[in-house]
């Protein structure tokens, strides 16, 4: 039986019919023309970022669902205007699909899509879409922040406390139970949603840049000790941390005999989209101990010498590497063998 392949015409009145597409102040003309319309709100900054997200370098169609799919390729472009202390407003989607993958998988693509954005407050303003040879997602998000308050990563100076959010490592640890083939077992479940649906620290970093607590920050997209390094070459200055600082993810001690490593997983392990932000001393005490819900760990400090140390349990230094995820380095995930970090 030969089924029928939707036309680009169908693809897009599908994309609009499924996600948030309306029109709004700041978004007065939206799908239908050749371009977007924006209208700045008086005071703003437009703070913009965009994001690739493409099947066997950053996701396995073949295990990922496609509704993570669609709501994690949204939730990591809003991820980076959470770590400038912006407001998501609306964003671009470019989608690029085989044949095949215009039905039923498209059909739950955009399902986790529009999840995100209605839980982001995003409006999608257009794009574009394409026929490719495997699944290719951009989106373009954009946000705003009152003028001068957006927060960068070079504003680190020595002696500022290193704070970070959440809990560092458990998108790690739900990627490689999926790598492993352990993801049907119903006992660990629970540890795929981090890796499946992360959440951007969007209030977090908002209220952050509001109150001028954060000197720099950044989002952990790409593991703590590849993001932490990125941080302090920006701000030109080292940083210490201490493992027993460190708010790791907690592995169940059958998973630990298996050989996932909590520290390591915390180390390095990416996409946790958590916030990695430094504080002058003199503001520590204005930062409370959980924002939403959230921990804010104080897990080291800022030093003036550029290098990363890190403290161990036992207090022994060792330089820090960063071995998160790098893409001209790091295997793509078709490539990566179970249980290896990137």
């Amino acid at each position: 039986m030969n089924l029928r392949v939707p036309d680009e015409l169908d693809i897009i009145a599908r994309i609009a019919r499924a996600v948030p597409s309306h029109t709004s102040p700041v978004l007065p003309l939206t799908i239908g023309d050749d371009a977007a319309l924006l209208r700045p709100p008086r005071g703003k900054q437009w703070v913009l970022t965009c994001d690739a997200f493409v099947e066997n370098v950053h996701f396995l169609a073949r295990v990922h669902p496609a509704e993570a799919v669609g709501y994690k390729a949204l939730a990591r472009a809003v991820s980076d205007l959470a770590a400038m202390g912006a407001t998501p407003r609306v964003f671009l989607l470019t989608l690029g699909l085989p044949a095949d993958r215009t039905g039923a998988w498209l059909n739950r693509f955009l399902r986790g899509l529009a999840r995100a954005a209605r839980a982001f407050d995003l409006v999608l303003a257009g794009g574009d879409t394409f026929r490719s040879t495997a699944v290719f997602v951009s989106v373009t998000a954009i946000g705003d922040i009152v003028g001068g308050y957006a927060v960068k990563r070079s504003g680190a100076r020595p002696g500022d406390r290193i704070y970070l959010s959440g809990i560092a490592g458990a998108a790690e640890l739900g990627l490689q139970l999926i790598l492993r083939g352990l993801a049907r077992s119903r006992s660990w479940k629970t540890l795929l949603r981090p890796h499946l649906f992360p959440v951007p620290r969007l209030k977090l970093g908002s209220w952050l840049a509001k109150h001028r607590l954060a000197s720099a920050m950044l989002d952990t997209s790409d593991g703590l000790s590849t993001d932490l390094d990125r941080l302090c070459r920006a701000s030109g200055t080292g940083a210490r941390i201490f493992a027993a600082l460190l708010p790791a993810v907690k592995v169940p001690g059958e998973l630990r005999r298996r050989g996932f490593d909590p520290l390591q997983l915390a180390l390095h392990g990416a996409e946790d989209y958590e916030l990695l932000f430094t504080v002058p001393r003199k503001r520590v005490h204005k930062l409370p101990a959980r924002f939403g819900g959230v921990p804010l760990t104080c897990i080291g400090e800022i030093t003036e010498p550029p290098q990363l140390l890190l403290v161990g349990e036992n207090g022994a230094v060792q330089p820090l590497q960063p071995a998160g995820w790098d893409h001209f380095r790091s295997k793509p995930a078709q490539t990566r063998k179970p249980g290896s970090l990137p």
